[in-house]
Formats: structure tokens, C-alpha cells, sequence
């Protein structure tokens, strides 16, 4: 049976809470780039995807300066005339442009790149590092393309209350390794390899 319709009903509910949790801490971008731990940068950069924030997505830019100034590459997604969606090398204050949906895009003359630090907007996220984006899939198959060709490591950028009990997951999706609060971290590969192990202790032999 199709998870669809669950989907829909979660974005729905998302969209409020996130607009609700974004009117609570105009602070949450700046409070979210002091907490980044860099050693996230050192293991996984230099390459940083990030995103031009819109509605009531936190805002990555402060946190994009801070990891310029420490010697990231910045590239910033783009969305092709074929429904790909590619990574374009970007430095603070270049021009954008204006494309389809209202977003704001490098030029399709920008070198394309692979980055290793993917810096994600979301709707909600849980534990298991299941994400809940907005139906289309490109952050999905673009990680996958990434993660097949080498190393992608995925860190959302949320409200505490975009965390939830659970996501509806399909085999496509692609987890999240790490989320970013303006509270705090929630590394997710961690609690998902945790999971793992103890579901392995707890099968057939288990004591």
C-alpha cells in the first residue's frame, strides 16, 4: 500500500510547525552556525552543498560564512532542464539566479562539482535519519548518485521540532547521517548503527 497519502497529510502539518517553530527563534540561523561542529568539516569537507533558503527553511547562510572562513569550497544545488539536480560551485556574494519555483540558483556556466558535506533543508527528520522533503526526490537521487560514486555526508538543518517519532521511509529514500539544531546535534548514523547492533544482539542465539 502506497505511503503517499501519509506523506502528504506529515508535509501538511510540517509546514505549520516549522513556520510556527521559525516565528519563535528569528535567532536560530545565527545560534545554528555557532554550534556546527567543524570537525564535520575537517572529516568530511572541503566540498559544502548548501542552499538558498525559502518560506521557512532555516537559514544556512550565517553557517555557510563561518565554514567559507575556514577554507570550504561552497557550491549550491541547481536544478537542470531534465529534473536533475546538480551542484554548482558558489562564493558568498556571487549572483544567483532567479528560476522556476522562486528559487535562487548558480548559472549554468558555474563549474559543477560533488560535494562531500551535504548541508539539507527538510521538512521533518527522525532517529533513523528518515527525512521528509517535498515530494520531488532530488535531494534523494542526487545524494544516491553521490554516495555511489564515493563519500556524501548528509547533514540536515532543522528546528528541534522538525524531529519526529517517525517518517514514512520507501527503499529510494536516502538517510541522513547527521542534523544540526539550533540547540544542538543529533548524529544519526550514530543512533541508527545503534539500533543495528542491538537488534543483532537481541535475534536468534541471542542470550
Amino acid at each position: 500500500m502506497s505511503q503517499a497519502p501519509d506523506k502528504t497529510q506529515l508535509r501538511h502539518r510540517m509546514r505549520t510547525l516549522r513556520a510556527e517553530a521559525a516565528a519563535r527563534d528569528p535567532d536560530a540561523a545565527d545560534k545554528l552556525a555557532d554550534l556546527f561542529p567543524m570537525k564535520l568539516l575537517e572529516r568530511y569537507g572541503p566540498v559544502v552543498a548548501g542552499y538558498v533558503a525559502i518560506n521557512e527553511e532555516i537559514d544556512p547562510a550565517p553557517l555557510m560564512q563561518r565554514l567559507s572562513r575556514a577554507g570550504a569550497e561552497l557550491c549550491l544545488p541547481r536544478i537542470e532542464d531534465d529534473g536533475r539536480m546538480t551542484w554548482r560551485l558558489w562564493s558568498i556574494g556571487e549572483p544567483l539566479e532567479r528560476r522556476p519555483f522562486g528559487l535562487s540558483e548558480p548559472g549554468m556556466d558555474a563549474p559543477e562539482v560533488n560535494p562531500t558535506l551535504i548541508l539539507t533543508p527538510l521538512l521533518a527528520f527522525d532517529a533513523m535519519g528518515n527525512r521528509l522533503g517535498y515530494g520531488k526526490g532530488h535531494y534523494d537521487r542526487a545524494i544516491s548518485s553521490l554516495r555511489s560514486a564515493g563519500r556524501a555526508f548528509a547533514c540536515a538543518l532543522a528546528y528541534p521540532a522538525q524531529q519526529i517519532d517517525s517518517v514514512p521511509s520507501e527503499s529510494h529514500d536516502q538517510p541522513l547521517d547527521w542534523a544540526l539544531t539550533p540547540i544542538g546535534s543529533v548524529p544519526l548514523f550514530m543512533m541508527r548503527n545503534m539500533k543495528a547492533l542491538n537488534s543483532n544482539d537481541a535475534g536468534p542465539g541471542a542470550a
